[in-house]
C-alpha cells in the first residue's frame, strides 16, 4: 500500500510575510499533484526566495505573469561577486536584506544550479498558473547563458572522500553496542549495500517497505523505495540487500521490535528505541560522530559519500557499471561514469588483465 505524501513543511517564518494568499494557494496545489517530496520543499524554497527578492528590489510582491525586467534583473543580480559592490549598489542591498532575512548566506555569486534551479521553480510557477514565462523571453534567455557561462566552475564534490570499502569497515568497528550500534550499522550497511542510498531514502523507509520472505531461504532482503530523485512513486524497481547488510539490517528489525512504522529510528539517552522515525539531517550527525570515533575528522565524508563510494568500490572491484546502476539508480551513464573515472588508473583492474 502506497503512503500518502508527508504534509507540506512551514514556511520559513522570517519570509511567510511577503507571500500573498494566491502564492500560498498555488503553493500548496502544488501538494496536490504527483511530485516528488525533495523537489516540493526546494519549490517552497524557491517561492520564499523569489518572493522575498522582489520585495526588497522593487518593494512589490510578485506578479503573474511576471515582466521580463524582473526576470531580467533577478538574472544579473546573482550573476556576479557582490562583496567588491559599492555599498549603494541596488544588487547588493537587496543581497543584504536578503541575508539579514536568513535567505541568503553571503554577497558572492551564487552557484550556477541555484540560480538555474530559482529559475526552474519560477517557470513552474507560471506554467501552474498556464502564464507567458518571463525567461523565455529572448534578451532574457541571452543573459541567463552569458551568466552561466561567466560563473561557471569545476562542480565541487558532495561529499570530501567516497565512503569505499575500507572507510565503511572502519565506521563500523566504532558503532558501539546496544541499539544504537545496531542501528548505526544497519543504517550504513544499508545505504551502502543497497546501491549508495540518499539520506532522505534512508530515512524515508518504513517497515512495510521491507520484505524478509527470502530471508531465511537465502539471505536475501528485498527493499521497496516509494520514490527517489531520479524515479517517480510507483515506478522505482526493489531493491535488493545481501550478505552483512541484510544480517545487520534484520538484526536492527528483531532487536528494535519493529513491526511497523520508521525503519530507522531515534534512540533515547537510555538506548531505547523511540517511535520517531529519524530525520535526514540525522544521517550526517551520526556519520560525523562515527568518523571522530574512528579518528577521522568530522568533515572526512559527508551522507553523500555512501553514494559515492558505492559506486567507486564497484570500479575498484572491476564491476560493470551498467550493474553498478542497476542498484544506484542512476539515470544518467554520463554521471555514474564520473565515480569510475576517479578512481586511480593504477587501481583500474583493467591494467591487470595480463598477470
Amino acid at each position: 500500500m502506497t503512503r500518502p505524501s508527508p504534509p507540506p513543511p512551514l514556511l520559513l517564518a522570517e519570509a511567510a510575510q511577503h507571500l500573498s494568499q494566491t502564492d500560498r494557494d498555488a503553493l500548496h496545489d502544488l501538494y496536490l499533484r504527483g511530485t516528488p517530496d525533495n523537489t516540493l520543499r526546494a519549490y517552497e524554497r524557491d517561492l520564499v526566495y523569489v518572493t522575498a527578492w522582489k520585495a526588497a528590489a522593487f518593494d512589490a510582491p510578485l506578479d503573474w505573469p511576471e515582466a521580463e525586467n524582473v526576470a531580467l534583473r533577478f538574472i544579473l543580480d546573482h550573476a556576479r561577486d557582490l562583496s567588491d559592490a559599492p555599498l549603494t549598489d541596488p544588487a547588493r542591498i537587496t543581497a543584504e536584506t536578503l541575508i539579514d532575512a536568513g535567505l541568503r548566506r553571503h554577497l558572492t555569486c551564487p552557484a550556477p544550479s541555484t540560480l538555474d534551479r530559482r529559475i526552474a521553480s519560477w517557470r513552474a510557477f507560471h506554467g501552474m498558473r498556464n502564464l507567458a514565462n518571463p525567461f523565455e523571453a529572448p534578451l532574457v534567455r541571452q543573459a541567463r547563458t552569458k551568466a552561466r557561462r561567466a560563473a561557471a566552475r569545476p562542480p565541487a564534490p558532495k561529499s570530501a572522500r567516497p565512503i569505499t570499502r575500507d572507510l565503511l569497515e572502519d565506521l563500523l568497528a566504532t558503532s558501539g553496542p546496544g541499539h544504537r550500534g545496531l542501528r548505526d550499522r544497519a543504517l550504513l550497511l544499508t545505504g551502502w549495500a543497497s546501491g549508495g542510498r540518499r539520506r532522505s531514502e534512508l530515512t524515508g523507509l518504513h517497515r512495510a517497505d521491507i520484505d524478509l520472505d527470502d530471508f531465511e531461504k537465502s539471505g536475501v532482503v528485498w527493499i521497496r523505495l516509494i520514490e527517489t530523485k531520479t524515479t517517480t512513486r510507483g515506478d522505482t524497481p526493489r531493491l535488493v540487500l545481501k550478505g552483512r547488510a541484510a544480517r545487520a539490517l534484520v538484526a536492527w528489525i528483531d532487536a528494535g521490535k519493529i513491526t511497523n512504522g520508521p525503519l530507522f529510528r531515534a534512540i533515547s539517552k537510555s538506548d531505547r528505541v523511540l517511535k520517531r522515525g529519524l530525520a535526514p539531517e540525522a544521517v550526517a550527525h551520526i556519520l560525523r560522530r562515527l568518523l571522530v570515533a574512528a579518528g577521522y575528522a568530522s568533515d572526512h565524508a559527508s551522507p553523500h559519500g555512501l553514494r559515492s563510494g558505492f559506486l567507486t568500490q564497484a570500479a575498484l572491484d572491476g564491476a560493470p557499471i551498467q550493474a553498478a546502476m542497476r542498484l544506484s539508480l542512476h539515470r544518467s551513464v554520463s554521471q555514474a561514469q564520473r565515480y569510475y573515472d576517479d578512481v586511480d588508473i593504477t587501481e583500474n583492474p583493467a591494467t591487470d588483465l595480463l598477470d
